[in-house]
């Protein structure tokens, strides 16, 4: 099915199933601990060896030398493979900035370098620290602050200038210059990337934690010379991905490497500290933004520059992207450097982008709030604008920033907030409130799916999809009840197998979006055949409810339609180019309380709220998991997260998670999610967009405005523990 023009007046617009709260269909498995995680799939394959990796101990150099003889002599040991006995081996994927496995150069810390295979975990991971490597080590630059201040005034190459920044600027009645910076992250999934790798007959199949089922199945042909057909690539349920598992990971690299070598099937799992130095991560940046506005509180001019890390060939973090859409103002300048470090693997997570850039901006925005004596709220819906600021030809498909302002701020009572920084105490509590907007694009992907009807009127959903966690199984069982007339325990769901049709995977807030769109395609060739089958020529005359096919004056049951054998239908939907003519995105409007102790510093939140644009939420239970979700993964980045860099060994030294501090229970106070009543009917044929990172985008800097809010100090690098404005906080 092709998806050419806006969408009209369809089944969705008076849907009984799609939209309304559903729990998740796959709840059961999960609390009962009985979904099956890659690791844990000890009934696919008989004989799994167990796989422990040899992580490289240095940031840039060579091995010279590999003494293995120890670790083959330990208790259970089956094998020891090098990357010295491998050689050069080719990077999976594009997407692969580093190398995963393979020959002598190291590119960074904790880069895989050889895998103990034994009959146990315990005796694996003993023997792994046996290896014993020989070195020869180069120096690096690992100092993000001597690159940026060799660039910061360089604009000879900007990602993109519209009209004459520099000149509006100055003339600007109101001017802001200020720098910002964020600390690298991690994903810090709970699941670690895992896979169990078989060979039989030439043919490679693995189970394991991805999120993107076609790009691993290209990944593991390109890097073992085979052809994508003779790779099998499982991944029914993973334990969170943010962004980490899109692209192939060295688990399973390690595992089939092993596997194919022994002629016996082997797991990987990766330890913590292989997670937080090897996997990927979200890059540190340091950001200048300059705004220039009139006394009446709109931006004439506005400039966002922004440097981050990547090993070469890589793309860093864009932390300028949402600079270029979101707010108006015609005198435009965006610079976007990179700094080529041998560093772990600068990647995608959750939000790439958008959740470093809104950090910085949406405090800038706030100092300019306070710079023109206006309220947060209202300058930023001042400066809304309905069309590309860049290219004003065209439009937002669909735009509802503003309501998110003003119905989050209704819900929140910002009119009752504190006004005065460090004017509003409780006691030796300082009450500070805060605010932030956010942004973050709505695309899509190319997905297909294939329907199976059962002669028992059941309906079976088979799809390449995945479900990280984000109930993927549930929106699509409700997708597929709706457009058959069906309820949704009547929809069994079968995701993550490339043996199913390929669909767009679960990642850059496309998935569910692009998923569902295409269970609706599959759904759409199915009502057709059944139509055939009735002997109707327009399916669009048939009505499906309740289990049953209504045609005039005649009701037949499904299960009657397929009587003589089960009506499998496949189809896909492709997305047109009218898509490209307008910017597709997603809005939401945060709003935070909290309280800074007064001699302590400590900061307690008190309540969150986000009001949100994204589009026909398809299922409100699960949306709002993903929301809140987003919103305590903001608290982390803007309190606590830091993988704090070793600008002289090249690593992160907070490789665990008692080093790495995640928020907890006690962290989080009361959450509150809106969703704005709203359809795009360009983004899908649902009229949905995705929702999972926007959620994310903005949650700090609402933080960090209230934290000024509440003290008076303006904390402008994350995360704001308390060396960086304790010293500062008004005297008891």
């Amino acid at each position: 099915m092709d998806f050419n023009a806006p969408a009209g007046t369809n089944l969705f617009d008076t849907a009984k199933v799609v939209g309304k709260a559903t729990p998740r269909v796959d709840g059961p498995l999960k609390v009962t601990g009985t979904a099956p995680y890659a690791y844990e799939r000890h009934d696919v394959t008989e004989g799994q060896l167990v796989g422990y990796p040899v992580l490289a101990t240095i940031a840039e150099g060579r091995i010279t030398g590999m003494a293995v003889e120890a670790a083959k002599a330990a208790p259970g040991v089956v094998d020891v493979i090098t990357a010295l006995d491998v050689g050069e081996m080719p990077k999976p994927s594009e997407l692969n900035a580093a190398p995963l496995f393979g020959g002598a150069r190291i590119a960074h810390y904790h880069q895989a370098i050889g895998v103990v295979v034994a009959d146990s975990f315990e005796q694996a991971r003993a023997a792994a620290a046996l290896v014993q490597v020989d070195y020869d080590a180069e120096e690096g630059n690992y100092d993000l602050e001597t690159v940026w201040a060799r660039v910061r005034e360089d604009r000879s190459d900007p990602v993109s200038r519209v009209g004459d920044f520099e000149t509006a600027f100055k003339a600007a009645a109101v001017q802001l210059d200020a720098e910002y910076r964020t600390p690298p992250h991690s994903h810090a999934m709970m699941e670690p990337p895992a896979t169990i790798a078989r060979w039989e007959d030439g043919k490679l199949h693995i189970w394991t934690s991805n999120q993107m089922i076609e790009w691993a199945r290209a990944a593991l042909a390109k890097t073992f010379g085979l052809d994508e057909e003779d790779v099998v690539a499982t991944s029914p349920y993973i334990g969170g991905g943010f962004g980490a598992k899109l692209m192939l990971r060295a688990d399973a690299i390690l595992a089939a490497q092993a596997a194919r070598r022994l002629g016996r099937p082997v797991k990987v799992a990766m330890p913590r500290p292989m997670v937080m130095n090897n996997t990927s991560n979200r890059a540190a940046t340091i950001q200048r933004i300059r705004i220039g506005a009139g006394t009446d509180g709109r931006i004439t001019a506005i400039a966002h520059e922004a440097i981050s890390y990547t090993q070469p060939g890589g793309s860093g973090e864009n932390a300028t992207a949402q600079t270029q859409s979101f707010y108006a103002g015609e005198n435009r300048l965006i610079v976007n450097h990179l700094a080529e470090m041998q560093l772990p693997e600068a990647n995608a997570m959750r939000a790439p982008g958008e959740a470093s850039g809104l950090m910085a901006l949406e405090i800038a925005m706030d100092e300019m709030a306070e710079k023109l004596g206006m309220d947060p709220v209202e300058f930023r819906a001042v400066n809304d604008t309905q069309v590309d600021p860049e290219d004003p030809s065209k439009p937002y498909s669909d735009r509802h920033f503003v309501e998110c302002l003003r119905e989050g701020a209704a819900a929140f009572g910002w009119d009752s907030r504190n006004t005065s920084p460090g004017g509003m105490r409780d006691g030796q509590w300082l009450i500070g409130h805060g605010m932030a907007g956010a942004y973050r694009g709505g695309p899509a992907m190319a997905s297909g799916a294939r329907l199976r009807l059962q002669p028992s009127g059941r309906l079976i959903v088979e799809t390449a999809m995945t479900d990280i966690g984000t109930g993927s199984y549930t929106i699509l069982a409700q997708t597929a009840a709706e457009c058959l007339g069906l309820e949704v325990a009547d929809v069994e769901v079968r995701l993550g197998d490339s043996r199913f049709p390929a669909s767009a995977g679960s990642g850059g807030q496309w998935g569910a979006a692009s998923s569902t769109a295409g269970v609706y395609a599959a759904a759409v060739t199915l009502r057709a055949e059944i139509a055939q089958r009735l002997g109707v020529n327009q399916p669009d005359a048939l009505t499906f409810e309740g289990g049953q096919v209504v045609s005039g004056d005649n009701t037949t049951a499904l299960s009657a339609v397929a009587a003589e054998g089960e009506i499998v239908a496949e189809d896909s939907i492709s997305f047109g180019d009218f898509r490209s003519e307008h910017v597709v995105s997603t809005f939401a409007a945060h709003f935070v309380e909290l309280a800074v102790h007064a001699g302590t510093g400590e900061i307690r939140l008190r309540r969150m709220l986000a009001a949100c644009d994204a589009g026909r939420i398809l299922n409100p239970t699960t949306a709002r998991s993903q929301v809140i979700g987003g919103m305590v993964m903001g608290v982390g980045a803007a309190m606590m997260e830091d993988l704090a860099i070793d600008t002289g060994r090249g690593f992160f030294p907070a490789h665990d998670l008692a080093g790495y501090e995640v928020p907890v229970h006690m962290d989080i106070p009361a959450q509150e999610v809106i969703f704005l009543d709203t359809a795009d009917a360009v983004s899908t044929p649902l009229k949905a967009k995705g929702v999972g990172e926007l959620g994310l985008c903005g949650v700090a800097a609402a933080i960090a405005n209230a934290v000024y809010n509440a003290t008076g100090v303006r904390v402008r690098s994350y995360p704001m523990t308390l060396d960086k404005y304790i010293s500062d906080l008004p005297e008891v």
